[in-house]
């Protein structure tokens, strides 16, 4: 069969998980009259609750006499990683922007990984039905960024195709409307080459991700480079970046991608993108070959990651009444299994044998993390993001994001004051509609619960999107975060009463009949120092009626934070508990004594 192997790559909301939906319905995937639903490849439940694409995955679609494998990626720069190792599992990529927003921080680096790997690349313009699209503007801009990455004359001669993935249609000429994805089709047909399908030579094939099978054990998927793979085969695996790595072991299973389906086959061929089962050891990054004395498949070095956290076994007052696995071992196997799925993720033993130190590429790549995590039944404390440091050449040198804001005119020199005190530096300002859009380079770590001040500083209609640029010499200090905590004076039951003397203080974040315990913050105090307050204060009752006394109390409206917000609020002093149930934020002294005694200055 003739075959394509295409990865589809954007930056966040460009419409990848759409594009593939149209794909897969006019592929003859579903029938006719059946009821599919939208984004149908973000399968996991957090991808649908979010709208974001977290794991890349396999598919196929069919036109005419072509198998088409596809693989969705991840948008968001957090999970940059997956995009960058299955990069190595297909010949060409529809690169997709939007007709409206053009190239953004992650066009640029998944377009550079492929330029980097000389695959063929198929621009596609999405969104081109928004009554703001620029399409002839956006074009020049993606052959501009194309130049600046330095592409071959041959990748300059991209073809462009224009598409409306909602509406499932395509066209090469935008003045004329498409009627479906067949231009799409045939362009991916004629300018992506199909893989090299030598079968006479020895069977060799690249494993580019793994999964677990409750009845199957590992599963990894991967392109078969050359040869023939057959069922009950031995085979040898080898590493190329850990050379005492040798084994063999038998092929139990193979299958193929059919769809959004996986059907069992006898055999894999050149070209194939299979799924074999048999070899419990294996891990991203293996080859699998036919014969011991072959060489190990080269792969592409991962990204480093830039933030680390500290997770570390629940010792609240609380711990154990939530969660099922709460126990160090129970967190060090969870984590030691997540990064050998996932590559950008490094996990090492911590100080003390209950923590445990976690890196990732961002505060979302770590959030989601702790998301699925909690949401499996476990209970654990994490500490505060912080950022990783190098020396180079003896100058110590911070990670720099490149941030890209997309905002209202007027609202244009409070973002530029909030960034200045960010250590923020402008590379540009364009005028894009009747909106700014402005680029800077900025630490990592001025970063850390920006989001929600760019929504303040904007009136809700800002937009922010980043993506790692550089290592630089230290910027100084960046002001932390100006407001405090409001802190549990006792462990109890959290009181109206209480809670209504408090909220003079500041804002809460507990209601009334939550249980809360000696040191938990349950409140925000916007002028800046830690308060310790009673919220589990009762009424004195009296024998004498007073004209106020039967009045109700009025609480103001209390937001309780999600994690992603508990993790940027959080202080160096501060940890989130997290469990099944609940997100908690507290001291990490609890005794209000102990907490004071640790903040005086020792004087020798």
């Amino acid at each position: 069969m003739d075959i394509r192997n295409i990865a589809i790559i954007a930056h966040v909301d460009h419409g990848k998980t759409s594009l593939v939906n149209a794909l897969l319905k006019q592929g003859g995937v579903f029938r006719e009259n059946q009821d599919v639903q939208d984004r149908v490849m973000d399968s996991n439940a957090l991808e649908r609750e979010r709208g974001i694409t977290i794991l890349s995955k396999n598919c196929s679609a069919f036109y005419k006499d072509t198998k088409i494998n596809i693989v969705d990626t991840p948008g968001h720069a957090d999970f940059g990683g997956e995009v960058e190792r299955v990069l190595k599992m297909v010949d060409g990529v529809l690169l997709v922007v939007d007709a409206f927003e053009g190239p953004m921080p992650q066009t640029r680096f998944v377009l550079e990984k492929a330029l980097a790997l000389n695959l063929k690349v198929v621009i596609v313009i999405n969104k081109i039905d928004r009554p703001d699209a620029r399409l002839d503007v956006v074009a020049d801009e993606v052959l501009e960024l194309m130049l600046d990455l330095n592409a071959t004359d041959e990748q300059l001669d991209s073809p462009i195709v224009y598409c409306s993935a909602r509406a499932g249609v395509a066209t090469k000429d935008y003045k004329q409307p498409g009627k479906d994805m067949a231009p799409l089709f045939e362009t991916i047909i004629s300018h992506i080459d199909p893989p090299n399908m030598d079968e006479s030579l020895p069977f060799q094939m690249l494993i580019s991700s793994t999964e677990q099978n409750d009845y199957l054990g590992k599963l990894a998927v991967g392109k078969v480079e050359t040869g023939k793979i057959k069922l009950n085969q031995t085979v040898y695996v080898k590493n190329y970046f850990d050379e005492s790595k040798k084994y063999s072991g038998k092929v139990v299973n193979i299958f193929n991608f059919d769809g959004l389906k996986r059907d069992n086959i006898e055999f894999g061929t050149a070209g194939d993108i299979i799924c074999i089962a048999g070899l419990p050891d294996i891990t991203i990054g293996d080859t699998v070959s036919e014969t011991p004395e072959m060489e190990a498949i080269p792969f592409v070095k991962i990204s480093e990651p830039s933030v680390e956290m500290t997770f570390m076994v629940n010792d609240s007052p609380f711990a154990g009444k939530e969660g099922k696995f709460v126990t160090s071992r129970h967190i060090k196997d969870r984590l030691y299994k997540e990064a050998v799925k996932d590559l950008s993720l490094q996990v090492s033993d911590g100080d003390t044998a209950d923590q445990f130190k976690v890196r990732g590429r961002g505060e979302m790549h770590l959030s989601i993390l702790i998301e699925n995590m909690r949401r499996d039944g476990y209970e654990f404390q994490v500490s505060r993001p912080r950022v990783l440091f190098k020396t180079i050449n003896g100058v110590r040198n911070e990670p720099i994001d490149k941030v890209v804001l997309d905002v209202p005119e007027d609202c244009v020199g409070t973002v530029m004051q909030s960034m200045g005190v960010k250590r923020g530096e402008l590379i540009s300002m364009n005028t894009i509609g009747s909106r700014m859009r402005l680029q800077f380079l900025v630490p990592s770590r001025g970063l850390f619960g920006y989001k929600s001040q760019l929504l303040t500083d904007t009136r809700g209609e800002g937009v922010m999107s980043s993506i790692f640029d550089s290592y630089q010499p230290y910027k100084g200090e960046i002001e932390g975060r100006n407001s405090g905590s409001l802190i549990s004076y006792e462990t109890g039951e959290a009181i109206t009463y209480g809670l209504f003397n408090a909220q003079g203080r500041g804002r809460l974040l507990v209601r009334p009949g939550d249980k809360v315990y000696l040191g938990q913050v349950v409140g925000i105090n916007p002028k800046g120092d830690d308060i310790v307050v009673n919220v589990c204060k009762k009424k004195q009752l009296t024998n004498t009626r007073s004209s106020a006394s039967d009045e109700a109390l009025k609480l103001t409206p209390i937001q309780t934070m999600t994690l992603e917000e508990a993790l940027e609020f959080i202080a160096d002093d501060e940890l989130v508990e997290v469990t099944p149930q609940s997100i908690r934020i507290r001291k990490s002294i609890l005794d209000h004594q102990l907490r004071a005694k640790a903040r005086k200055p020792i004087v020798e």
